[in-house]
């Protein structure tokens, strides 16, 4: 059978915390070893790994003793300042027995976002690579807050194959694949094998939430493979607890869903807009904004603009979204969100007369707006 893309010599692969837990609440010493033996033999087989795992919290919570993922931020930082060091010292006792070490790196948004952050972290990890030690990332958890709240590690292991330019992103989670119901709704769901658009996909009938240990769900993973696939990076999503799992991915073999890798790059910064900077606001638009946006790729001007919520100043990250409440793009506003409101509606002529010169200007900038 022909494998589904050339042996990569780069693959983030990502873990999630319902694949590291074991029975007892704790974590699963057994899965972290199995997965790290795998990583040394992807290695000795000639592709570069970059792991990004999940499990701090997980951990934490058995050695705190909690039996479920805990609701209140405070608690979920306290679990990963607990859990992080139990869980590098678990990779660690695999990868010393083949003469290597693991080095953590813990990462916020403001490490893709901030440029001098961006290309410090990146040359850390090429670096890392470099001299044979095995990169494990996870976000900073015990000090971050709304990356916590949002549990979006399939997100950060998209962006970190974006920044190094990896071939491929394997999100190991508890589940077999994408499925084209909701399985745990629809017995007759059935797994899907092959994306070739991700943006085809309906996400209304994927299953959103997953465990209660982990944080994320296959939405998340979709939105992840969206980010890989705009990066030219093929995207696979297997069961974490399939026997030799990432060596069958990585030889191209039929496991899991495979998001197919497009065949030019979004720029990295059209990706920071897009899925690394967290929304301070919504602002909504009317059915021509909308066509002029998708179909001639403009600016945002204020005279499609019908209202504004939230709480954003100039500068911040905001969603676009139809007059259903759909989000249709994400950008940075030229305005804050008391300018939007006083401006929606108006041509740009008309609230310069209104308001002076400097509101002759585009709400969000078609150079600083990504289409979702």
């Amino acid at each position: 059978m022909t494998a589904r893309f050339v042996r990569p010599s780069l693959a983030v692969v990502k873990v999630g915390s319902s694949s590291l837990r074991g029975p007892d609440g704790r974590l699963d010493r057994r899965q972290v070893h199995a997965l790290a033996e795998q990583v040394l033999t992807a290695r000795a087989a000639g592709t570069q790994v970059v792991l990004v795992s999940s499990g701090a919290v997980a951990a934490g919570m058995g050695l705190l003793g909690l039996e479920r993922r805990p609701l209140d931020l405070p608690t979920l930082q306290a679990c990963a300042a607990v859990g992080q060091g139990e869980l590098i010292q678990a990779y660690q006792q695999v990868l010393a027995t083949a003469g290597t070490s693991a080095g953590q790196i813990l990462l916020t948004q403001d490490d893709f976002v901030r440029r001098s952050r961006y290309l410090s972290a990146r040359t850390t990890l090429q670096r890392l690579l470099e001299v044979g030690v095995l990169p494990v990332v996870n976000e900073n958890d015990a000090v971050a807050t709304d990356e916590l709240a949002y549990g979006d590690n399939d997100h950060l292991a998209a962006l970190v194959a974006s920044m190094l330019d990896a071939q491929l992103l394997v999100l190991l989670s508890d589940v077999p694949g994408l499925y084209d119901r909701d399985p745990r709704h629809d017995a007759g769901a059935q797994l899907v094998t092959r994306v070739d658009d991700v943006d085809t996909l309906d996400v209304t009938r994927i299953g959103g939430v997953g465990s209660y240990v982990g944080s994320g769900g296959m939405r998340t993973k979709v939105q992840s493979a969206r980010v890989a696939v705009r990066s030219a990076t093929h995207a696979v999503v297997a069961d974490a607890r399939r026997p030799a799992v990432l060596h069958d991915v990585l030889e191209g073999a039929q496991v899991g869903t495979w998001f197919v890798a497009h065949d030019t790059r979004v720029e990295a910064r059209r990706l920071w807009i897009g899925f690394a900077l967290n929304v301070h606001g919504r602002i909504h638009v009317d059915d021509g904004a909308v066509a002029a946006l998708r179909e001639r790729g403009t600016s945002l001007l204020s005279v499609g603009v019908t209202r504004a919520d939230g709480s954003f100043a100039a500068g911040d990250a905001v969603e676009v979204v139809d007059l259903q409440g759909r989000a249709i793009a994400r950008g940075l506003t030229n305005y804050d969100v008391a300018d939007v409101v006083r401006l929606a509606g108006r041509r740009t002529l008309e609230a310069a007369e209104a308001f002076g010169l400097g509101y002759a200007r585009e709400v969000i900038h078609r150079d600083d707006l990504v289409l979702l």
